[in-house]
């Protein structure tokens, strides 16, 4: 089965839970004054609109880089199609196995020891217990964790947690290989190892969706370019032209929160 990325008219909301008394209502909608993502819904609550009118496909062989300022809706995006967020409108079809990296203690267990989270990972993708092994020597021998590999997680430095994090993500390889950028945290000789291996998995994935503000990584990874704006596509297109077109804009200061919208 050939993999394969469907999203029509993608629609996702953030309702503001605290945004229900009319001082503050007024407030932020004086403040969003000229913006179009801050609404208020049939149901009368105050909501982001995170995205809006999203709409690609991608076949085998295309790598998608997401690029965009801060509050543009890049990790939005990713968690929509990782069925993180439900969308308010529209749908995503994905077609193929699945693996999204986008937070680096997803799936883990802090109280559990690294090694035991890996034995969690082969178990959850059916491994025998020889696979589930080299799995576990695998992550070891790419994470350099050394003793800590046995010790609990929640003792882990942020570093090492993204070591750990990285080598379990990538010890398995999908057809649809989902990124956000923290994969290239750590310091300069684990970035360098990360590479070489992302590298190479992402030739063995049939799609990769991207987001990153690292423009020589998309320069580098990429074969089209998603530019999004205020949660919506400007552009879409080639990686020179887009990236070119995206270097011209200044950064405007964002409404919301990278955090909340990516």
């Amino acid at each position: 089965m050939s993999a394969r990325i469907e999203v029509e008219d993608l629609r996702i909301d953030f309702p503001l839970y605290h945004g229900q008394s009319r001082s503050l209502k007024k407030s932020l909608l004086a403040r969003a004054k000229g913006r179009r993502r801050l609404h208020e819904n049939d149901k009368h609550r105050m909501v982001v609109q995170a995205l809006r009118e999203i709409s690609f496909s991608l076949g085998p062989g295309e790598r998608l880089g997401v690029v965009g300022h801060n509050g543009a809706g890049k990790t939005t995006l990713l968690r929509a199609l990782a069925g993180v967020y439900e969308p308010v409108g529209g749908r995503v079809r994905i077609q193929g196995t699945l693996n999204a990296l986008l937070d680096p203690g997803q799936g883990m267990n802090p109280e559990l020891t690294g090694r035991e989270n890996v034995s969690l990972r082969g178990r959850y993708h059916r491994m025998e217990r020889e696979g589930v092994q080299a799995l576990q020597q695998d992550v070891q021998n790419f994470a350099e964790l050394g003793d800590f590999f046995d010790l609990p997680v929640r003792i882990y430095s942020s570093g090492m947690v993204v070591r750990l994090a990285f080598a379990m993500a990538t010890a398995i390889r999908p057809q649809v290989l989902l990124m956000d950028e923290w994969f290239l945290a750590g310091d300069a000789s684990f970035r360098n190892k990360a590479r070489d291996r992302l590298e190479s998995m992402v030739r063995g994935a049939d799609i990769l969706v991207l987001s990153t503000h690292l423009n020589d990584i998309v320069r580098s990874w990429c074969t089209r370019v998603i530019w999004l704006e205020e949660g919506r596509i400007r552009a879409d297109g080639p990686v020179e032209s887009v990236m070119e077109a995206f270097a011209g804009v200044d950064a405007a200061p964002a409404l919301f929160p990278e955090a909340a919208l990516g």
